[in-house]
């Protein structure tokens, strides 16, 4: 059983939004699928622990991947009272990926994603699960040599913003007793029920 703020100790958050990690990484390259319409296999992780084989020189594909994540330094808390209580924590982060496209049609995979990017349809999608988009506006030519051939290589940098939702256990404080002590060293005692 998991400490909560009458038990004392460390609290870990009973929940948390939106999806990190893997689970950012798949919703990110779903939206680039689904703006672009390359097949979601071609859309890859750009980091991977067992990289598959690049497809053929004739192909066109995705690698996408986080590069950089700044979080705000400050948080807002909000307690919720209802049932034993909890409070919320909201922190955002503006989060760089770098898509990165290969092919013959590289240039035209960028320019619709970064087009696609600006379409409400496709941003109230991100909304939905707590993700916006701040800019995307830079392509850069980057060619790779790969087996002797140049492979034409084009990436694209994004900017999104997302709030992290976290709830603890924190519970409503239901009574309260206690004393007032005046300068004069008086004290009056008083209690507090909700």
């Amino acid at each position: 059983m998991p400490n909560d703020s009458s038990t004392g100790g460390y609290l870990s958050p009973v929940s948390s939004r939106p999806v990190e990690d893997d689970a950012f990484e798949d919703f990110v390259g779903n939206v680039v699928a689904g703006i672009t319409g390359l097949v979601r296999a071609m859309v890859r992780p750009r980091l991977q622990s067992k990289p598959p084989p690049h497809p053929d020189i004739t192909t066109n594909w995705c690698a996408i991947g986080i590069t950089t994540i700044v979080s705000d330094y400050g948080t807002v808390k909000i307690h919720h009272p209802e049932g034993q209580g909890s409070d919320e924590q909201q922190r955002h982060d503006t989060v760089d990926l770098l898509a990165s496209f290969y092919g013959p049609g590289a240039y035209s995979l960028a320019s619709r994603l970064r087009d696609g990017l600006m379409v409400a349809q496709n941003r109230e999608a991100m909304r939905a699960a707590g993700v916006n988009l701040l800019e995307s506006t830079r392509m850069r030519t980057a060619s790779d040599l790969l087996n002797e051939r140049f492979i034409r290589r084009v990436d694209l940098e994004i900017r999104l913003r997302r709030a992290f939702v976290r709830t603890y256990p924190i519970l409503s404080v239901l009574s309260v007793n206690g004393a007032f002590q005046a300068q004069d060293g008086e004290t009056q005692p008083f209690t507090v029920e909700n």
